[in-house]
């Protein structure tokens, strides 16, 4: 399997696998689902990932309001409908549309906006780890703020940090519940 990134709207680089899928290519999958989302009226929903794995085709949602279990539902229904139709995955597939969820990795800019103030795991280039507060997002670099115990003579002091990350040297970033 052949891997590739592709600009997508609001995105670092997106990764797409390349491989072809009964006889769709990955490519035109997400076209379809972009195109379902906005046929079923979700102004506000996005496109993650999508993985597919013999029979199963995963598809991962987020959006700024939040994905409802009845969002993912009439999507895949609407997404179904397509599939049945065209006859694109054979009689015996699994769909599974879900919200990306809490501990999956951030993918597009537009999600570090929406986590501003919710605490965060980044791994970044070369190999450093930064875990705190998601404290600021700009077009180009992320902000973590976290407080660090130094001694100070005989005496333990707090000290408040903080960390710019470029966007180009995040290697994966997930939001925590807690620290």
């Amino acid at each position: 399997m052949q891997r590739e990134t592709k600009d997508v709207e609001g995105t670092k680089k997106f990764p797409f696998s390349l491989y072809i899928v009964g006889h769709m290519q990955i490519e035109d999958l997400q076209e379809i689902i972009s195109k379902g989302i906005q046929e079923v009226g979700f102004t506000d929903i996005y496109l993650i990932d999508v993985k597919i794995k013999d029979n199963k085709i995963e598809i991962f949602l987020d959006s700024d309001e939040g994905i409802t279990f009845l969002k993912c539902q009439k999507l895949s229904r609407w997404l179904e409908g397509i599939f049945d139709e065209k006859g694109s995955f054979g009689q015996n597939y699994i769909l599974d549309v879900s919200s990306a969820g809490v501990g999956s990795p951030l993918k597009l800019k537009k999600q570090y906006f929406k986590n501003i103030g919710r605490f965060i795991e980044i791994k970044y280039m070369p190999q450093e780890k930064a875990r705190g507060l998601l404290a600021e997002v700009n077009d180009n670099f992320v902000v973590v703020t976290f407080d660090e115990k130094i001694k100070e003579g005989k005496k333990n002091k707090t000290v408040s940090q903080r960390v710019e990350i470029p966007f180009e040297k995040i290697l994966e970033a997930k939001i925590k519940l807690s620290l």
